[in-house]
């Protein structure tokens, strides 16, 4: 079964454009069933033989060994899109994880920061360092266009055309789209490009990554990350706050001022438009927040 794994996750780096991140996780729930069957059968996993009870196990054991329920989700569904590739190249002849059904999921509500506290961790990065330069842009980046973090590492120069203040965003399976750039974030950018020169392994080229460390190479998601903790402390925000927070700040925060939600759907490149209206809950519970504070007769 791990060559026949090996295969699917050539198929979906080459044939599909996933991503690295994307071919991690697929491969990390792929062996983790297999390293399971091995253990509890003392024998070679065979993909042609499993049966939906074997997986129903599997599932089963995973519920016993704490997992949360979304990650369970996520396995089982790796098991389908495996199952259907190896169905299409004649591995197995049916789809033992089609029968599965996904536990039941916890409407859990996103974690947001007000418009006062994302105005105090934005004011966090202080002084004309090249650091509180690069680190006010990036958090005023995030925060403008909703970007994930993955979206903000990957922005190169030739992304941005500060003449239309637009960003052009290569979101998750690589698909790409337009995002407006706020006034305010548009000016963070320039203040702090004016000022990357200065990186001793700086070259000015287009292709070059917008966000540097201080060797002049391209940020990664673990030390936005690092910066973010830092100015969460001195801003005495949330512990939290990710920066994906920032994303559903921005998301929610639209949609309390009026945005329609088809449109928000677009800004953060969501395909389905449920995944969108998670952000209508929070709405919806921060007006019931205001309603109950302020109606005499709320409660």
């Amino acid at each position: 079964m791990r060559r026949e794994i090996s295969q699917f996750l050539r198929f979906l780096a080459t044939e599909r454009n996933a991503s690295a991140l994307t071919v991690k996780a697929y491969r990390e729930d792929l062996l983790g069933l297999v390293d399971y069957l091995e253990e509890a059968s003392g024998k070679a996993a065979d993909a042609a033989s499993l049966t939906p009870q074997d997986l129903r196990q599997f599932q089963a054991a995973l519920q016993q060994a704490g997992y949360a329920r979304a990650t369970i989700a996520r396995k089982l569904a790796s098991l389908r899109s495996f199952y259907r590739f190896a169905q299409r190249q004649g591995i197995a002849s049916s789809n033992p994880a089609k029968p599965l059904r996904n536990p039941r999921q916890a409407r859990k509500l996103p974690h947001v920061l007000t418009s006062e506290e994302v105005n105090r961790l934005l004011r966090a990065p202080s002084g004309t360092s090249i650091q509180g330069l690069r680190d006010r842009a990036i958090l005023e980046t995030m925060y403008s266009a909703g970007l994930r973090v993955s979206e903000l590492v990957g922005m190169n120069d030739d992304d941005l055309d500060f003449d239309q203040q637009i960003i052009r965003v290569r979101g998750k399976g690589r698909k790409e789209r337009i995002s407006p750039l706020g006034s305010f974030a548009a000016r963070a950018i320039r203040r702090y490009a004016a000022v990357r020169v200065r990186h001793a392994q700086w070259q000015d080229r287009r292709e070059a990554p917008v966000f540097v460390n201080r060797f002049g190479n391209g940020l990664t998601t673990r030390s936005i990350g690092r910066m973010l903790e830092k100015h969460l402390a001195a801003a005495e925000l949330d512990a939290r706050t990710s920066p994906h927070t920032l994303r559903h700040s921005f998301a929610t925060h639209l949609l309390d001022r009026g945005a329609d939600i088809r449109s928000v759907q677009e800004l953060l490149g969501h395909r389905n438009l449920a995944t969108t209206q998670i952000y209508t809950h929070v709405s919806a519970a921060n007006l019931r927040a205001i309603y109950e504070q302020a109606h005499p007769r709320a409660n």
